[in-house]
């Protein structure tokens, strides 16, 4: 791999996970439409450096699985980017009337942002634990948060009312914790290079 690409990979990794902890805190601390917006609109936008690193680790395993779970965590993160930014618009210029009753038209009920992303980090996660040059925590880490964003796309489809405890607690441990470990674990794995890391 082009170690210099996998440096800026890192970064991004490492930007990746900071936005999204700071998305988090915006949204359910903060309740911040503005800074919410903006750190989920730019969280998709780093981490799109992030997996094409990871696609480029991964492609020897199982070039076929690796390739859809990059498009997959593609498509979620610029799906996450365009999300924030229509977000941020509507923040910064108010339409004179929104429906905040519907949901988002490019991410009905976080269909990108959670469920297309937990399916093709839990390829991509799958596909680490054959891959002897990755931490073997690092990948149990990406199933666990693409396990926990899956329950949060289907908990906010079927069950909507976000106070419910099958929203909460999965969006907490994904949001605070899980979510930004990992991506800045998985920075740190690239500042380190290709040297093994179990």
């Amino acid at each position: 791999m082009n170690t210099s690409f996998e440096k800026f990979a890192g970064w991004m990794a490492v930007l990746a996970g900071v936005s999204g902890f700071l998305y988090s805190v915006a949204f359910i601390v903060l309740q911040s439409n503005l800074l919410s917006a903006l750190f989920l609109m730019l969280g998709g936008l780093f981490s799109t450096a992030a997996l094409t690193a990871l696609y480029q680790r991964l492609r020897g395993a199982d070039s076929g699985f690796a390739l859809l779970g990059l498009l997959l965590t593609l498509s979620a993160a610029l799906g996450s980017a365009i999300h924030g930014g229509y977000d941020l618009s509507n923040t910064l210029h108010p339409p004179a009337s929104l429906n905040m009753d519907l949901p988002n038209p490019i991410d009905p009920r976080g269909l990108l942002t959670f469920g297309v992303a937990g399916l093709g980090l839990f390829l991509l996660a799958w596909l680490m634990t054959r891959e002897m040059r990755l931490p073997r925590g690092l990948a149990y880490l990406g199933i666990l948060s693409a396990l926990l964003m899956i329950i949060l796309y289907l908990g906010r489809l079927i069950i909507l009312q976000a106070t419910n405890i099958v929203i909460v607690v999965p969006a907490l441990l994904e949001g605070f914790i899980v979510n930004p470990i990992w991506y800045i674990w998985l920075g740190l794995t690239f500042f380190r290079g290709i040297s093994p890391s179990r």
